[in-house]
């Protein structure tokens, strides 16, 4: 964090969520480092878990007042994904999320302030990626953005910041992290450059992941380098249908909210059965099992090992197989379902899944996971 100190400008808007950051004194660090580099500081605290439109618009109008030249995001993906919003909103007062919406249809940033991220979980990468995902209250709709621009300029990948994560945000960030790096290895647009990435990556999780549950301090610090390296793979390669599942269930359901890495983890079993059905998918999943040493001679052994291996991790961190294990009411999930999966498939990470999909197979295959049944179409 002590490179805060190299940042070069006259103010600085600290952007953190709720409260954490200030109790372990990391708030004030960053602040007192950003005073050392010669800045004025402000702070913009209590962004709260799944940014709302309200928040940026808040933290936007205090920008506008105060003028920063480094806009500072710390904290979980919130506070972070919740300042990129907010930094168009600084410098583009006239734009609307509807315009922001379109993917990579950003105005150019940059033309006030430059951007760190300092991440304190280890999971959404946020802090190395070109996406942010805002939260419509009113309507229950998760806006993802998406462009090149809000790339962060800066990422400091801390692991101090990890050390006192709850258990529970251990687990889903970093089964959010194995998802990234998977989705990412099979998304239509992998390339040379994304795949060590992901390979490196799902390993790590896989070596690691275990061990920071159950609070190695190590592993935690390899799991935060891990979902880094997630995230370069993924802002390049995007992702695929389990994050638009998780993007419009989030919210979705009266029985409380799903944590997004906890509905990722949910998900992605049932996921890789159906992008397996396409011949290019099924060979890559089959290649992550043999890179990763799981058993298997034929491709279809190898690909029930990988979503073996994930629902062992999901039943150590204590996270649901089914929607129904997780408390979601039958009337209520038959009653929405149809609408969800429309704007699933309408999700921007569903043009790079390796496998098309419609409405009606997006509906069957949430039924598949409300019910845990298989996956065989």
């Amino acid at each position: 964090m002590e490179e805060l100190k190299n940042l070069k400008g006259k103010k600085a808007i600290l952007v953190v969520g709720g409260g954490s950051m200030k109790r372990q004194g990391f708030l004030d660090k960053a602040a007192g480092y950003l005073k050392e580099a010669g800045m004025e500081v402000e702070l913009f605290e209590g962004v709260e878990p799944d940014p709302s439109v309200e928040t940026v618009m808040k933290g936007a109008e205090a920008m506008r007042k105060f003028e920063p030249d480094w806009i500072v995001a710390m904290g979980g993906g919130s506070p972070i994904d919740a300042a990129k919003a907010m930094w168009a909103f600084y410098e583009y007062p006239e734009t609307t999320f509807e315009d922001l919406c379109i993917p990579f249809n950003f105005p150019e940033l940059r033309q006030k302030a430059k951007f760190a991220a300092i991440p304190s979980t280890s999971g959404t990468a946020t802090e190395v990626t070109a996406f942010s995902v805002i939260t419509n209250y009113e309507t229950g709709v998760k806006y993802p953005l998406a462009d090149f621009n809000i790339t962060p300029d800066v990422a400091i990948v801390d692991p101090e910041l990890v050390e006192a994560l709850p258990v529970k945000q251990v687990a889903y960030t970093g089964m959010d992290a194995l998802t990234h790096a998977i989705e990412a290895y099979v998304s239509t647009l992998n390339c040379a450059f994304t795949d060590p990435l992901a390979l490196q990556a799902i390993e790590m999780v896989l070596d690691h992941l275990p061990a920071s549950y159950h609070g190695n301090m190590d592993a935690r610090e390899q799991m935060h380098y891990a979902q880094c390296l997630a995230g370069m793979a993924f802002s390049n390669a995007l992702l695929g249908i389990v994050h638009s599942m998780a993007h419009k269930t989030g919210a979705a359901f009266s029985t409380g909210h799903i944590t997004h890495g906890c509905a990722n983890a949910m998900y992605l079993p049932y996921v890789i059965k159906y992008n397996a059905k396409d011949a290019t998918a099924a060979s890559r999943y089959a290649e992550i099992a043999r890179r990763m040493g799981l058993d298997g001679t034929s491709e279809r052994s190898l690909i029930n090992s990988l979503c073996k291996k994930i629902d062992a991790m999901n039943a150590e961190f204590d996270i649901p197989k089914t929607l129904k294990d997780f408390g979601i009411i039958e009337n209520e999930f038959k009653e929405k379902i149809a609408k969800i999966s429309e704007l699933a498939v309408g999700d921007a990470c569903t043009g790079s899944n390796p496998r098309s999909i419609d409405p009606a197979a997006m509906e069957k295959l949430f039924t598949c996971i409300y019910y845990g049944t298989e996956v065989d179409f």
